[in-house]
């Protein structure tokens, strides 16, 4: 007589049991191993129908290859410095890059750097938000932070890191739309007049009049004007790019600059400074690059612009290349007064010495001007960019033509950068009546002989005196 034999368990069959614990367990075979041995996870309960239904959750994400992968997850704050050192950098710009390693050090790490990426919940998320706004943060702000730690979870979730990106969950904070505030066509002359004025004439006209983006000005190049086609190729961009240590220990070099208390109430030494007082530094602090002997990658640069669309070509209007010849003669001069002095850089807008204009000296020569010309206070951006979208609708351009002279990816962002007249809004409404309704014919003079009172009027009157009683 044969012997009974069971039979064998396939190899990704489950087993459910009941422990001597107390508890029941399951094992569930999820695949292999980097070292080739078995994926087997645990699952346990107090009753076999929870151990059960733990089993089949995780039997369904095996088979729909949504199973995280094995092994202990890092923190956020890890799983961040991961990302920005070896992802992020390999595709976003310098100043982007330096703006996500900052809000990831200042918001993030502190807020949510000690979770574990797999344990981070919702809650988490809208409580460091919450934090952040009533430490007086900006919702513009915060919302930023959302993106960066979103995009960060994309990608681990992409690489089955987590089993769900938990930023998606969360809704951040609403913002309101910065009131733009640009020149009237009167307030655009008067700043320019005041402008004419000074040798930096034209870097004006090209801010105010084709609405380029202040880095986009300031890091034109001469081998990218074409006076005979009368186009501008912004193909370059100037910025100032934060210093990276080069040395071979960050924290010890900056230690002459590190400042572990806040400032005082009242501080002096920041009074000037836009952003008020700097944060203190951690107690692990790497920043301060700029005094590293071997300091690296910062300071101004000429860096390509964050789209291609901003590399479109631009048509220089005719009327503006009569001064730019003239002011190509001038910086020549320039040049052959320097001699030696003269640092080439091919830029059309130079110090006299030929290195590019600063981006903070230009921003004050743009304050000294709207004082100068009696215009109220305004952001540079308003002066120059918005301001050229709003003239040019006032002068019946349609939002295709300036989307395309503005170099937007997107016609929405035009119609945030145009703001509207009231005197344009009501000549419009004026000759919208006019096509539905003829203007109405004036009224016949009154005839100038006296007419005799009739019954019915003189009763009207009577009543009317009666009722005033």
């Amino acid at each position: 007589m044969e012997a009974y034999v069971s039979p064998r368990k396939s190899n990704l069959e489950s087993s459910i049991y009941f422990g001597d614990d107390g508890w029941w367990h399951g094992r569930v075979t999820m695949g292999v191993l980097p070292d080739g041995s078995p994926d087997r996870r645990h699952r346990m309960a107090r009753t076999e129908p929870a151990v059960r239904r733990k089993v089949r959750e995780l039997e369904k994400l095996r088979d729909e290859g949504r199973a995280t992968k094995a092994g202990r997850k890092p923190t956020v704050g890890q799983w961040m410095e991961t990302y920005l050192t070896d992802i992020a950098s390999l595709k976003l710009k310098p100043r982007s890059l330096d703006d996500y390693w900052s809000k990831t050090r200042n918001d993030i790490v502190p807020g949510v750097g000690k979770h574990r990426i797999d344990k981070l919940a919702p809650e988490h998320l809208e409580q460091m938000y919450r934090a952040m706004l009533d430490a007086g943060r900006a919702p513009s702000h915060v919302v930023k932070v959302h993106r960066i730690l979103s995009r960060a979870l994309k990608i681990a979730h992409r690489r089955r890191m987590i089993g769900e990106n938990v930023a998606t969950l969360v809704d951040p904070p609403s913002i309101d739309e910065t009131e733009t505030n640009p020149f009237t066509q009167d307030e655009a002359k008067a700043f320019l007049e005041a402008a004419a004025k000074r040798p930096t004439f034209m870097r004006w006209i090209v801010g105010v009049g084709m609405g380029f983006r202040q880095g986009e000005t300031l890091g034109l190049r001469w081998p990218y004007v074409d006076l005979q086609a009368e186009l501008f190729h912004p193909r370059w961009q100037l910025q100032r790019l934060t210093w990276r240590h080069g040395c071979g220990d960050a924290h010890a070099c900056g230690a002459r600059l590190h400042r572990f208390e806040p400032c005082p109430p009242n501080c002096a030494a920041h009074s000037g400074y836009k952003r008020g007082c700097p944060k203190p530094c951690t107690k692990t602090c790497v920043k301060h690059a700029s005094i590293c002997p071997d300091r690296k990658g910062g300071g101004l640069a000429f860096t390509r612009p964050k789209t291609k669309k901003s590399t479109n070509p631009v048509p220089i209007p005719p009327a503006f290349i009569p001064y730019l010849l003239a002011h190509k003669a001038q910086q020549d001069e320039l040049r052959e007064a320097a001699g030696e002095l003269w640092q080439e850089h091919h830029a059309v807008f130079t110090r006299p010495d030929g290195r590019p204009i600063d981006p903070r000296d230009d921003w004050g020569e743009f304050k000294e001007l709207l004082a100068e010309a009696g215009i109220g206070d305004r952001r540079l951006y308003d002066g120059s960019r918005h301001t050229a979208g709003t003239i040019l609708n006032e002068l019946g351009v349609d939002m295709p033509t300036i989307m395309e002279i503005l170099r937007h990816t997107q016609i929405s962002q035009t119609r945030r950068y145009v703001k509207g007249r009231s005197h344009l809004s009501k000549d419009a409404m004026r000759r919208m009546g006019d096509t539905f309704l003829p203007a109405p014919e004036p009224a016949p003079e009154p005839p100038t002989e006296t007419r005799t009172e009739t019954g019915d009027s003189r009763a009207a009157r009577a009543l009317r005196r009666r009722r005033i009683r």
